[in-house]
């Protein structure tokens, strides 16, 4: 048995929270002035409910972007719900915040990796720069790596 405090599991739920908690002040309020998300998360997590079709279409991971378009965003203690039209058709997402693996509110200049042993390292860059490039390349990424103990 493993008697050590496991850190890096409570940075991450830490981190996590914070995604969380923007979730719920969208839900709550709505998205203030130009603030919008990017989550990116593993489709194929056993609790992740979508449409076949998007499944088809996206059978590890899938990034969408609440921003305008988008309806009846509800939180849950361990998953969220939300709305989307993709090419036009209405989709309901339900996405267990396990599922997370990427965040950020590019308005905000604020971007949020999780850790998830299937997430590549190139995945995860190709991501940081995506948001950059929409943030005029000054957004700020934390790493839930940057905080692991290296042994």
């Amino acid at each position: 048995m493993d008697d050590s405090i496991n850190y890096d599991k409570l940075m991450e739920k830490a981190l996590k929270h914070v995604a969380i908690e923007a979730l719920r002040i969208a839900a709550d309020e709505g998205l203030p002035g130009e603030n919008h998300f990017y989550i990116s998360f593993k489709t194929n997590h056993h609790d992740v409910r979508m449409s076949s079709d998007l499944l088809n279409q996206y059978p590890d991971e899938m990034t969408i972007v609440l921003q305008h378009q988008f309806a009846n965003l509800m939180l849950s203690e361990t998953y969220f719900e939300v709305d989307l039209s993709f090419n036009s058709i209405p989709h309901t997402l339900r996405i267990p915040y396990d599922a997370i693996t990427y965040f950020a509110d590019p308005h905000a200049r604020f971007a949020l990796s999780f850790s998830n042993p299937d997430n590549s390292r190139s995945n995860e860059n190709s991501k940081m720069d995506e948001v950059r490039k929409v943030s005029g390349g000054t957004a700020e990424v934390v790493s839930i790596d940057s905080f692991r103990n290296n042994k």
